[in-house]
């Protein structure tokens, strides 16, 4: 399955790492980024979660929420966010399903390489659970200005 802009975002329920499960129809009424990344701990994807790190006064003054999710345990993500400080909230997809639904998953090309897994991607979800933009293949380095952009666009800012 693959998710457009104007679709109504798949409800989904996973744990965090601290073992509570986050249910993302519990946060309808704000918007929501939801942030596909392949490992914890590895470049591109350590730039990608300190990218919005670095930039969470923006994401919180606008009200957003925001997710990241990847295969990594509860415990992975506990230590990425410690060695990082990371604020925002990781969700492990163990078994890929969520990310199955949204389109992050499956076959992608990497220095002339063939595998399956995750594809760097994101959805960014209007307060009224709808998508409001789809990024297919999500850019480490700029996602959050990406993100924060769009969010001014959808807000009409």
């Amino acid at each position: 399955m693959h998710i457009e802009v104007g679709d109504t975002a798949p409800d989904f329920t996973l744990p965090d790492a601290e073992g509570r499960e986050v249910t993302l129809s519990d946060l309808r009424g704000q918007p929501v980024l939801v942030y596909f990344y392949p490992k914890d701990e590895t470049p591109g994807c350590t730039t990608q979660a300190e990218g919005i790190r670095d930039a969470w006064d923006d994401f919180t003054e606008r009200g957003v929420a925001v997710l990241g999710i990847s295969p990594d345990d509860q415990a992975s993500h506990a230590a990425f966010c410690a060695n990082h400080d990371l604020p925002h909230t990781l969700l492990s997809d163990v078994d890929h399903a969520v990310m199955e639904t949204y389109g992050a998953w499956g076959e992608k090309t990497l220095y002339g390489r063939t595998s399956v897994g995750v594809i760097r991607s994101s959805v960014l979800i209007a307060a009224d659970g709808t998508v409001a933009k789809v990024w297919k293949r999500a850019q480490a380095k700029t996602h959050a200005a990406q993100a924060l952009k769009a969010i001014d666009q959808m807000r009409g800012s």
